[in-house]
C-alpha cells in the first residue's frame, strides 16, 4: 500500500536536486527503489532522499558508481537505514577516502616534477608506478635518454 508521504518522481527530483532521468538511472542500477501505483507511476519512500544525497556526495569525492552500488547494496531499501547502517558505510568509506587522499597528496607532491620531466616514465614515475612493478616487467613509457629526471 502506498502511503500519503510517498513522493512522486517529480517531487523526489525537486527535493533532491537530481534530474528525473538520473533518478530512473539510479533505479535501474538498484541504488534507489520505487513502488508502482495502479497507474504504473513511481512512488518513492522519503528515505530515498538520504540515499540520493549519499550517492551525490560519494560521486563528488571520487567514488565510482560501482563502489557506491556495492556499499548501498547492504542498506535496506524498503525502510529508513539505521544509524548503525550508516556508520558501517561511513567506516568503510573513511578507509577508502584515506587511500584516495594519499594518492591525491602523492599526485600533488610529484606533479610538477612529472610535468617538468614530460615522460611519465613507467620505470621511475612515482605516480603511475609507485612500487616499480612495470619496471620489473621490463616496461617503460619512454626511453630513459629522453627523460630529464633519470
Amino acid at each position: 500500500m502506498i502511503r500519503d508521504d510517498y513522493l512522486t518522481i517529480g517531487q523526489l527530483a525537486e527535493r533532491s536536486g537530481v534530474a528525473t532521468s538520473a533518478l530512473r538511472f539510479y533505479e535501474t542500477k538498484g541504488l534507489i527503489a520505487s513502488l508502482r501505483t495502479n497507474g504504473n507511476q513511481r512512488r518513492y519512500l522519503p528515505s530515498m532522499l538520504r540515499r540520493i544525497a549519499l550517492i551525490q556526495v560519494a560521486q563528488s569525492v571520487g567514488f565510482t558508481l560501482e563502489e557506491i552500488i556495492h556499499e548501498l547494496s547492504g542498506l535496506p531499501m524498503s525502510k529508513t537505514a539505521t544509524k548503525r547502517d550508516w556508520d558501517r558505510v561511513a567506516r568503510k568509506w573513511q578507509k577508502d577516502l584515506d587511500r584516495k587522499m594519499e594518492k591525491i597528496q602523492s599526485l600533488k607532491d610529484n606533479l610538477s616534477g612529472c610535468i617538468g620531466c614530460g615522460c611519465l616514465s613507467m620505470k621511475k614515475c612515482h605516480l603511475f608506478n609507485p612500487d616499480d612493478e612495470l619496471h620489473e616487467q621490463g616496461q617503460k613509457a619512454v626511453h630513459p635518454r629522453y627523460c630529464y629526471q633519470h
